[in-house]
């Protein structure tokens, strides 16, 4: 039976997405020129670790180069995106950036990148030779390791979803933002899975319009908007420590985002200069 209380947390919570959503849109609505550009420059970089390492081992005759410049191709990929987070953080704000100040955030990205990109490295050898190459042991011992390494994959990719926002809003200390990547994950559970179901509809979205929007670009910046929504919940957590964890008042919380984001019609989305 679902009680009054339950009931409330549930309203609250909806309350919470439904403004995410909308903003999202409307910041994503708002830049579009900019998310499709931010999108068009990854595109044109993932061109190194999905074309050229076939060439490489054709020339070379050897795996080896080819793993070398897909690795090269990978972590550049990665940088690259840590830069996007850094520059889309505006959009999130209200703001807006120049494309000189995305240029100048690949010198306080790259070690995020890096470290993503490593990350990216590890999770494709997990899934194409650690975890088959256990379900291929045939005892229940290969298929338990097989089991506990998978589930842990999962678990490392529902917190890595928010590590270049972590990076982001608190802090480029690599080591701290893996922790508190993984603190947030478990902390807002169902949240996760929610902005990681979320982000794959986008990303299957993104494949009818050539990653083209929302795009990587898009998937930044909806996990920008998330993180910023759970730091408000923080905030008011460590102004309020006695406070039940469960009922977060998110009606108050969201009082000045909602003034500052506005609703509009679908009028004034497509011609907003009538209004």
């Amino acid at each position: 039976m679902i009680t009054r209380d339950y009931f409330m947390i549930y309203c609250y919570y909806l309350s919470m997405i439904g403004f995410l959503l909308r903003k999202t849109f409307y910041d994503l609505w708002d830049n579009m020129l900019k998310i499709v550009l931010i999108n068009l420059g990854f595109i044109t970089l993932c061109t190194i670790p999905i074309f050229l390492p076939a060439f490489v081992a054709e020339l070379f005759e050897s795996q080896t180069p080819a793993i070398i410049v897909s690795a090269i191709g990978i972590m550049m990929c990665s940088i690259y995106l840590a830069a996007a987070a850094h520059s889309l953080k505006s959009i999130s704000d209200y703001g807006s950036f120049s494309f000189t100040g995305f240029i100048n955030n690949f010198k306080i990205a790259w070690p995020a990148g890096i470290m993503m990109g490593l990350f990216l490295f590890i999770l494709f050898i997990v899934f194409t030779i650690v975890i088959p190459f256990y379900l291929r042991i045939e005892s229940p011992v290969g298929l338990i390791l097989g089991a506990i390494i998978f589930w842990t994959t999962i678990f490392a990719l529902l917190s890595f979803q928010f590590y270049y926002t972590v990076c982001v809003r608190l802090g480029t200390n690599l080591k701290k933002a893996i922790r508190k990547s993984m603190l947030i994950s478990m902390d807002n559970s169902g949240f996760a899975i929610f902005v990681f179901l979320h982000n794959t509809v986008a990303l299957v979205f993104s494949v009818i319009l050539a990653f083209l929007f929302p795009g990587p670009a898009g998937i930044l910046l909806f996990l920008d908007e998330a993180l910023r929504l759970r730091i408000l919940k923080y905030d008011w957590l460590e102004a309020n420590p006695e406070a039940n964890r469960k009922k977060i008042p998110w009606d108050v919380l969201l009082m000045e985002e909602r003034e500052k984001t506005g609703t509009r019609s679908f009028r004034n989305l497509i011609f907003p200069w009538k209004d």
